[in-house]
């Protein structure tokens, strides 16, 4: 079972960030931000607030449960999201049909299938 300090190290991974790097923005040592990542010490909230601000998804560090911010996004899913958000009520379900029927033809592309269209 993953604990918090397995969740930060794949937090960090994702950010591609070094435990100095991440240490630093959380304002502690590397050799703490390591032992974080070991589960012999626990982050305080200062640290994870810190750390927060620069795209840890700090629900998802002490819960395992990812949050419903956009931290995990790339910069291509999040513009696209925004985008949909900006989309009148209206229009929206045109883009979810197009867009079920492009992630479609991906599977089908991935599966090796021909798709017509």
């Amino acid at each position: 079972m993953s604990g918090i300090g397995d969740r930060l190290l794949e937090e960090r991974k994702r950010l591609k960030l070094s435990q100095t790097a991440l240490g630093e923005i959380g304002g502690v040592h590397s050799n703490a931000q390591r032992n974080y990542e070991k589960g012999t010490r626990s982050p305080d909230a200062a640290y994870l607030s810190a750390v927060a601000a620069k795209g840890v998804d700090v629900l998802y560090v002490l819960t395992g449960r990812r949050s419903a911010t956009d931290a995990s996004l790339t910069t291509d899913e999040a513009a696209l999201l925004d985008n949909y958000r900006k989309t009148p009520q209206e229009r929206r379900r045109t883009i979810a049909e197009v867009s079920q029927v492009y992630a479609a033809a991906g599977k089908a592309e991935r599966n090796g299938e021909t798709c017509s269209g």
